[in-house]
């Protein structure tokens, strides 16, 4: 797994960077066929105050690519709901991927009989 936290107006200190594998490990311990990690930390210099801080995770899965992005005021609480949202969907792919809703064909009862083979 390849993992990449980048900062946009942002330095990427240590402790983020530690942070944030921490709260990966969730989800990679609910499904561990992730490919790659793009983990984006951005400050925005907006007129409202209230939203500034954006981080934004691309992870790519066999099979799919998950986008997800948060705002916050505090850069640690839109990572903690970021990694609440990625978490989410993550296990509903998990759970579409793992479900078997269908039945064979070669597991279709032999006293099944077309209506054309009853005339």
């Amino acid at each position: 797994m390849n993992l990449t936290i980048s900062g946009h107006h942002l330095e990427v200190t240590a402790a983020i960077r530690e942070y944030v594998q921490n709260k990966l490990e969730r989800v990679t311990r609910h499904f561990d066929q992730v490919i790659d990690i793009a983990v984006i930390l951005t400050v925005d210099n907006l007129k409202e105050k209230e939203k500034r801080q954006k981080a934004e995770i691309n992870l790519r899965m066999s099979g799919k690519t998950v986008y997800v992005e948060s705002l916050s005021q505090d850069l640690y609480a839109a990572i903690d709901t970021l990694i609440d949202k990625l978490d989410r969907q993550v296990m509903k792919y998990k759970s579409k991927v793992q479900s078997h809703g269908h039945d064979a064909i070669k597991h279709i009862p032999d006293s099944y009989e077309p209506a054309a083979a009853a005339l």
